[in-house]
């Protein structure tokens, strides 16, 4: 299953003896637009001027929301840049907003539903963006769509050996950047594994 994990930006305020990093994540994605921006900002730097105009949502609210989350350890200030007149402050993500099988339960329904659509719809995005360049001719593209029969049991199982495949998938993207190759270009990985409705 997803792991989550958070450094810390050195700005917290105080909190409840022992919170773990996964409950700073839990409370953060607790409002549907902060687990947006925090998705937003795990992808790439953003300010929240940038974030309103993505998002549609009031500049006010989101500068508001993005200094939740950076009182939630989430997020940190990356860099300054004056623009018209004032200055523009910019933003990544310092934890993942990805949670196990139990926090991810106690998440509303309707947030589970959108953060699971606004990630179908950015993997179809990406998709299109990559056939548009070509890049998915390349012989070293993995494509693979396995239908199966489980039980219960199986199920539960698969998730926690895809969850590992998550895990060393980071661990592999670390070592790269360490490296500091001069040749490195994006990829993604996208893990899907879901109960298909019956009949289909």
């Amino acid at each position: 299953m997803p792991t989550s994990s958070s450094t810390p930006s050195g700005n917290s305020r105080t909190r409840p003896a022992g919170e773990t990093s996964e409950a700073r994540i839990a409370k953060a994605l607790a409002h549907p637009l902060r687990a947006r921006i925090l998705q937003r900002l795990g992808e790439r730097v953003a300010s929240p001027g940038d974030l309103a105009v993505e998002l549609g949502a009031p500049l006010g609210v989101v500068s508001y929301h993005v200094r939740m989350l950076r009182d939630y350890d989430c997020v940190e200030l990356v860099r300054t840049e004056p623009r018209r007149g004032a200055l523009q402050h910019f933003y990544k993500a310092t934890a993942r907003p990805n949670l196990d099988e139990d926090q991810w339960r106690t998440l509303p329904s309707g947030l589970r539903r959108e953060l699971t659509g606004e990630t179908i719809q950015e993997l179809v995005t990406d998709l299109a963006h990559a056939a548009d360049a070509g890049t998915l001719e390349d012989p070293d593209v993995v494509l693979t769509r396995t239908p199966l029969e489980l039980d219960e049991r199986g199920f539960k199982k698969l998730n926690k050996l895809l969850a590992k495949t998550h895990e060393q998938a980071l661990a592999i993207a670390a070592e790269s950047a360490a490296r500091q190759a001069d040749a490195v270009f994006p990829t993604e990985v996208a893990i899907l594994h879901f109960k298909r409705a019956q009949g289909g």
